[in-house]
């Protein structure tokens, strides 16, 4: 059962060479990338589902005991993620269907898109920091070339921007990597678990944990880091910017999360106030970048930045229900930033512009879409009886709980500034008389993609309990250590 582990980078390098091996049949790839994300689908939900009985599914590679070989390690919260970036791609490429065109298909989007996928799902599974890098570059590598796609001078000028400071970030995982090496002798995670707790010099470990969280932070686009996403993800194809809301900064989230609670617990050290404090700045200046935005996209693009700051938020409490708010925030972001990129395309395809000031009346010519846009915004907003309202409300109540007032009256006002930028999409685009009409037709598939992954998001709300659940199971093993370094070293917890 534990060759399953490495089932989701198995299946997404066939898929991609498969891309590959049809690079010139369009309407062949195009369906290649609907039905390989189905596959993804039915397999996370497999995994997801023998964590739940085994706990972990652990794989040593070539049979080399850890910690001299390579790990593969899935617990309940890299099964989540897994799920959740399956989920997401199934519905992209549905969406990709008639937004990508012929050009960018033959510049090689789907070998692209899997290779992307490939490098995800390493991040989510690997078991030690060195892989955890090769599997950043990866991600780097299929996301610049997707930003590129297509040679714009816009998208070449974002593409540039993105990786530049995505390499910076690199460099600092990679001095972090290194120099952990040199004091522990180990780039495993549940060996570095252990040899760390053993350095008798408390500031060395401090040090590391300030390096990484430079190095995640980056990836990750808390402040004062996040310059390069407003800069390049309004760039690209609709499909493409929603695919990195959802995933590319929630890796970096992701990573953060394993190391600080698996290596390096800063729970107690100078780093705990000050990932609370950057969290704060994180939320108020992404939503405060977006209201100042009349391009839909980059509006939409800042917006990523502020609800990252929840996610950190969960990290800085670090309690298990704070931990827990991090994961259903997640997954609850994930969807609904997903689903109001894709709507941003619709208007774009109907109306030609992503320019607030120039749209207007779509509430009336286009009902359904309204309808599509109004329940992912409400989510993120935080109103009730959506995803995001009990996400906001576990992290609220964490916050409440650890008597950090501070944190939490921030996340209250954010959540307010939320509703004024939906409210104010909803006002120039939907409510207002139209400057333009609306042109063409947009393809079912389209509202199948949107429809779909909106439905999704109604049903996280919907279904908060049992997700909460899940969450909370996640968070207990992840402040429980022990139990993944006893199953990855050797034995049974």
């Amino acid at each position: 059962m534990n060759a399953w582990s490495i089932a989701p980078i198995g299946l997404a390098l066939a898929w991609g060479i498969m891309g590959l091996i049809f690079w010139q049949r369009i309407r062949l790839l195009r369906w290649l990338g609907v039905l390989g994300s189905t596959s993804f689908v039915a397999l996370s939900i497999a995994l997801l589902t023998m964590v739940q009985k085994e706990k972990f599914l652990i794989l040593q590679v070539g049979a080399w005991r850890a910690p001299f070989g390579i790990t593969i390690a899935i617990d309940l919260l890299g099964a989540l993620m897994v799920t959740m970036t399956s989920v997401l791609a199934w519905f992209i490429a549905l969406y990709s269907l008639t937004e990508i065109d012929e050009s960018q298909v033959r510049y090689g989007f789907y070998p692209l898109f899997f290779l992307l996928l490939m490098g995800v799902f390493g991040a989510f599974t690997t078991g030690d920091l060195f892989n955890l890098y090769v599997w950043f570059e990866v991600m780097l590598m299929a996301s610049f070339v997707l930003m590129a796609l297509g040679g714009y001078r816009a998208q070449l000028e974002g593409a540039t921007k993105y990786v530049l400071l995505n390499l910076i970030g690199s460099t600092f995982f990679l001095i972090a990597a290194g120099l952990t090496y040199s004091l522990t002798g180990t780039l495993n995670m549940a060996d570095l678990a252990v040899q760390i707790r053993e350095i008798d010099n408390p500031s060395l470990p401090l040090v590391l944990s300030a390096l990484f969280l430079i190095a995640f932070g980056i990836k990750a686009a808390i402040f004062p880091l996040f310059f390069w996403l407003p800069a390049s993800y309004h760039t690209p194809p609709v499909a493409v910017t929603a695919l990195f809301s959802g995933l590319l900064t929630k890796v970096g989230v992701y990573a953060m999360v394993r190391v600080f609670t698996l290596i390096f617990p800063f729970n107690g050290t100078i780093l705990q106030p000050i990932l609370l404090v950057l969290a704060g700045f994180t939320m108020v200046t992404g939503v405060l970048g977006a209201a100042a935005q009349w391009d839909l996209r980059r509006l939409l693009s800042f917006h990523i930045i502020s609800q990252i700051g929840y996610l950190i938020m969960g990290l800085g409490l670090f309690t298990p229900l704070a931990l827990a708010g991090t994961i259903f925030f997640t997954l609850h972001v994930v969807i609904a930033k997903a689903a109001l990129f894709l709507v941003s395309g619709m208007i774009q395809r109907l109306t030609g512009t992503f320019n607030l000031k120039s749209l207007g009346n779509l509430a009336q010519t286009q009902p359904g879409m309204a309808l599509l846009f109004a329940f992912p915004a409400l989510s993120l907003a935080g109103l009730p009886p959506f995803s995001g309202f009990f996400a906001k409300l576990i992290l609220v109540r964490a916050g409440l709980e650890a008597q950090q007032g501070a944190i939490v009256a921030v996340s209250l006002v954010v959540s307010l500034l939320t509703l004024f930028s939906m409210s104010k999409i909803w006002q120039e685009a939907f409510w207002k008389p139209a400057r333009r009409e609306g042109k063409g037709i947009l393809p079912v598939h389209m509202w199948g993609a949107v429809g779909g992954i909106v439905v999704v998001g109604v049903l996280l709300g919907l279904f908060a309990n049992p997700i909460m659940t899940l969450s909370l199971q996640a968070a207990e093993q992840l402040l429980q250590p022990s139990m993944y370094i006893q199953m990855v070293l050797g034995g049974q917890p």
